[in-house]
């Protein structure tokens, strides 16, 4: 299924005038997807959305062939949040949960005490790189701010929002010194550039479209916006990577295992819920190199 530019897509703009850049994301489609494989409480998929916007937007600062893997972990009713968007902009997600611990109106220090934010990206070629800050701040927007800031890279502010139906983020990022020169017009100008995004609410964000926001917070700025870019969702998951994954256990191991499970092994995929069977035939043949080519069962 091919999402359409208008419900799941970013868009990049440009100042003119300063040193900066923004990008907004829309998610519809595929957070949808993503909510309609558990039954998640509401505070879960309002930052299953806001993780989502992140990723989304992160894509698009960084140059690169693979995967941006965004997981936050924690002691708490919600001990885990993951994230993938590849740089195909194909995007999948899910969290665990304890719903008897979530209360309606459960913030993000609630959900995820003590929690962590790892940033990883996995490129097709070359070195994995992993950076990880603690979920210190009083939204999803404050961690993601504080980590830019911890990894002293370019002055980078988020803005999240989601609502179980729409997600939706704004960037904004510093460029590198070329409009203005001056070190303290360069602060001024991104601090009140700052200051104007901060005035955008929720509700303007998840219901406005983006010119409309543009015009509302920089009708001031000369801003050009760019073609939107779209996403959809997509699992990665397949018959051919549940295979292999058996293969690493062993033949005497994978054959155990189904003889335990009453002569087929399930493997599961927690994203999708997309369920692969292997039984003992299944197991011979992929042990003696043969593939996973005639599944004895594949179901959803």
């Amino acid at each position: 299924m091919t999402d359409l530019p208008d419900t799941d897509f970013t868009q990049r703009f440009l100042f003119d005038d300063n040193d900066a850049r923004g990008e907004l994301v829309a998610l519809e489609r595929s957070y949808a997807e993503v909510l309609a494989k558990h039954p998640y409480p509401e505070p879960v998929a309002q930052l299953l959305g806001e993780l989502m916007a992140a990723a989304s937007l992160l894509v698009g600062t960084m140059k690169f062939d693979g995967l941006l893997i965004l997981q936050a972990r924690s002691e708490g009713p919600v001990p885990m949040l993951m994230i993938e968007c590849s740089s195909e902009r194909e995007i999948r997600g899910l969290a665990r949960y304890d719903a008897e611990q979530i209360p309606a109106d459960a913030t993000l220090a609630d959900l995820m005490p003590n929690g962590v934010l790892a940033l990883t990206i996995d490129p097709t070629v070359g070195q994995r790189y992993q950076g990880i800050v603690d979920l210190d701040g009083e939204t999803l927007s404050e961690c993601f701010t504080n980590y830019f800031v911890m990894s002293q890279q370019v002055g980078t502010r988020f803005w999240l929002n989601a609502d179980g139906k729409r997600a939706r983020g704004l960037l904004l990022q510093q460029l590198p010194a070329d409009r203005i020169k001056d070190e303290d017009e360069r602060e001024e100008s991104w601090r009140g550039l700052t200051a104007l995004a901060g005035t955008l609410t929720a509700e303007e964000l998840l219901g406005l479209d983006n010119e409309t926001i543009l015009h509302r917070l920089y009708h001031e700025e000369e801003v050009r916006l760019f073609d939107a870019q779209s996403l959809r969702f997509h699992c990665s998951c397949s018959r051919e990577r549940s295979g292999n994954a058996l293969v690493s256990l062993g033949l005497e191991d994978a054959q155990n295992l189904a003889v335990e499970h009453g002569g087929q092994i399930e493997i599961d995929c927690q994203f999708c819920n997309q369920r692969y069977l292997f039984d003992a035939a299944d197991i011979a043949q992929l042990f003696a190199g043969a593939g996973v080519d005639t599944p004895s069962g594949t179901h959803h």
